[in-house]
């Protein structure tokens, strides 16, 4: 099997560890030429320091060279980037090759879900991926689970053959929009989980927070159209509680630092070195609530809270009182 990667973030590289033990040839693609040359010479990102990329992986950032003749593409670009990638993509894929969406997020000016914008340029079979899976225990192959959303048989097969091994596990669904909601929206959880972890909250507290968030999250995905026992999947329960309660999450950690009542100046050095894509998925979730009509308090205060128009301390008033 032939699998390219598009992105050489964390998550990607990650990923590129998986297909890489199971003796799948794999490309990474990078869309910057000068990232294509360091990782070639040092075989070592900063995005993964732990991780050493195998001799045996390609790195390009020739997209037509890496597209050409593969079984399966991968897309793990961050979701600000995703629309130009697919664009750039379709120019060279060819009509039988599987894709799997990896990138969580919703786009900002539409709204629309990724696998949407996927859809709007290509109409090859794809799938998405999503679950408690840190890039950092990828690597040092700890069993992890994802779920797979796909209407597609071929798609399931496809993935399942290059990634699945003793420490990889997929469990399929059909709900697209639900697993996608689900990955989305746990990066803004995360932010408000953090917020309280900084603030030292009881065991207690947090067990409340993640409850009422889980019941949010899960009348979010009925509201927009997916099925509410997503909840319950690696992609819902799974993702979500641990990206609400591990500092390995920067959506978690930025989500601290406000906490703990850090400066802005602080703040704004985390945001410039880190990729923290809670705070996209935030003013798209906003804006998507909105349009829908759909009652989301938790995440109007969330959105308040970050743009200094409420106090952190409102975060806890708010889930005593909430229905």
């Amino acid at each position: 099997m032939k699998v390219t990667i598009l992105g050489c973030g964390a998550y990607g590289l990650a990923l590129s560890s998986i297909l890489e033990r199971n003796n799948v040839d794999v490309t990474l693609w990078t869309h910057k030429k000068e990232e294509e040359i360091e990782l070639q010479n040092n075989r070592v990102s900063k995005r993964l320091i732990d991780y050493k990329i195998s001799d045996n992986i390609k790195i390009t950032s020739d997209i037509e060279a890496s597209i050409l003749d593969k079984d399966l593409i991968v897309i793990a670009v961050p979701a600000f980037a995703f629309e130009e990638t697919t664009k750039k993509l379709v120019d060279f894929l060819d009509k039988k090759t599987c894709v799997l969406i990896a990138t969580k997020g919703i786009q900002q000016d539409t709204c629309m879900f990724l696998s949407d914008v996927f859809k709007n340029y290509s109409k090859n079979k794809f799938g998405v991926i999503s679950g408690p899976t840190f890039a950092s225990d990828i690597i040092k192959i700890s069993p992890v689970g994802f779920s797979l959303a796909t209407s597609s048989s071929k798609v399931e097969k496809v993935v399942r053959k290059c990634f699945e091994n003793e420490a990889t596990k997929f469990r399929r669904s059909r709900d697209i929009n639900g697993v996608e909601i689900c990955g989305s929206i746990k990066n803004v959880m995360a932010i408000a989980s953090g917020m309280l972890e900084g603030m030292g909250i009881s065991d207690s507290t947090r067990a409340l927070f993640l409850t009422e968030s889980m019941n949010d999250v899960k009348n979010l995905i009925k509201a927009l159209g997916g099925k509410k026992k997503t909840i319950l999947s690696f992609a819902g329960f799974g993702d979500i509680l641990m990206t609400c309660t591990s500092k390995e999450s920067r959506n978690f950690s930025f989500g601290f630092l406000i906490g703990q009542g850090a400066s802005k100046q602080e703040i704004d050095k985390y945001l410039l070195n880190t990729t923290v894509e809670g705070m996209y998925t935030l003013k798209s979730i906003h804006k998507l609530v909105r349009k829908k009509r759909v009652k989301m308090p938790i995440i109007d205060l969330i959105y308040e809270i970050i743009n200094g128009t409420k106090e952190k301390e409102e975060m806890l008033r708010f889930l005593i009182e909430k229905e």
